[in-house]
């Protein structure tokens, strides 16, 4: 019996499954960059004047990268820049440089005297088609813009790794802003590549990360599926764009898992107005301002037409009860649940890294 192990926040558990029911299990693949190739890349950066380090997401790529750059503001003794975040990610940066005292909550792109420097990895997006530095530039301060970005939507259904008309727009809002960022793309086994550049430029790498990350696979009846890194699941409203991005390789009438800690509670003020009754799926259709989250009510309702969903998480089974979706309180609950439901020689296709791997159906 292969033992797999799947992230589940700070933690990994183990998906014990027998040989004749694993169909495969992907993995990420390709070469990554070594330390010296990061810090060679790092070089153009300009430390010599008052800088401040914006930390978008806390994978594990971005922290290390992070230490490199303090690294070298120690060897070349030049006094330690200030590191702001967002509150829900604070306290991750702070373990990862406890003796570290210039780390305060970010809040404003505008107000301040040194250069914004934005530390982010990028991922895939079902609205934009990727996240990037602008893509969140353009979510935390454009909020008119993000409603023309939400009306240009491809379609109902998610389109993670596709080249869609409102990137653009997200790339277009960055350019107003005097700073640098930068992009880097990573999976499991570390990191492919980073760019330091203004942030309209630097989301270029979005090619090379969509040639890395996609893998051609055909249809399958079953996925189990987990983001891959605690960073990706600390939300469910996060949590979503893994499923999204497997989910153009999950059979008609097929099931796909979702193994998600969500230990951040749902992320979203427009998933939880749904659970709590406030909205429906129609009034987002049309809204008359955009709040984080529609999309993936829209995706949750379009692609539960095609296939069923199950969440692996520590959320209330109330909340997945009112999103449609089967709960689980276990890994081994979630097979159990496939062999009884879809038989016992039931073939299972496992997905490590599901924030940084691009499933399509065989072309």
């Amino acid at each position: 019996m292969p033992e797999i192990w799947l992230n589940y926040g700070s933690t990994d558990v183990v998906l014990d499954i027998k040989a004749e029911n694993l169909e495969q299990k992907i993995d990420a693949d390709g070469k990554t960059i070594s330390d010296s190739e990061i810090k060679a890349k790092l070089e153009s950066l300009d430390i010599s004047k008052p800088t401040e380090f914006v930390i978008l997401n806390s994978s594990e790529s971005v922290r290390k990268t992070l230490s490199i750059i303090l690294e070298r503001y120690e060897e070349k003794s030049i006094p330690k820049p200030s590191i702001l975040a967002d509150r829900q990610i604070m306290n991750a940066i702070k373990n990862n440089v406890p003796e570290y005292d210039h780390i305060s909550e970010f809040s404003n792109i505008v107000d301040s005297n040194s250069k914004l420097v934005f530390l982010g990895e990028m991922e895939f997006d079902g609205l934009f088609g990727y996240e990037t530095i602008a893509t969140r530039l353009l979510k935390k301060f454009g909020d008119e813009l993000m409603l023309s970005a939400y009306e240009k939507r491809k379609s109902d259904l998610p389109s993670p790794g596709q080249d869609v008309e409102n990137f653009q727009i997200a790339n277009k809002f960055s350019e107003k802003f005097d700073i640098l960022g930068i992009e880097i793309i990573a999976n499991s086994k570390g990191m492919d590549d980073l760019s330091v550049g203004h942030p309209s430029s630097t989301s270029s790498m979005s090619k090379s990360f969509t040639s890395n990350a996609t893998k051609d696979i055909g249809k399958h009846k079953t996925m189990i599926i987990s983001t891959g890194k605690e960073s990706s699941n600390s939300t469910l409203n996060k949590s979503l764009s893994s499923l999204w991005n497997c989910s153009d390789a999950i059979k008609n009438d097929g099931l796909g898992i979702l193994v998600a800690e969500c230990k951040s509670g749902i992320g979203s003020d427009s998933i939880q107005s749904v659970i709590d009754g406030r909205t429906d799926i129609e009034h987002l259709k049309k809204p008359s301002q955009y709040i984080d989250g529609m999309e993936n009510l829209l995706y949750i309702n379009e692609m539960q037409k095609k296939f069923q969903f199950g969440l692996l998480s520590i959320l209330p089974t109330h909340y997945s009860k009112k999103l449609n979706m089967i709960s689980f309180n276990g890994i081994k609950q979630v097979m159990d649940y496939v062999l009884k439901n879809q038989g016992q020689k039931q073939k299972v296709e496992v997905i490590s890294d599901g924030a940084r791997t691009l499933l399509r159906q065989n072309t």
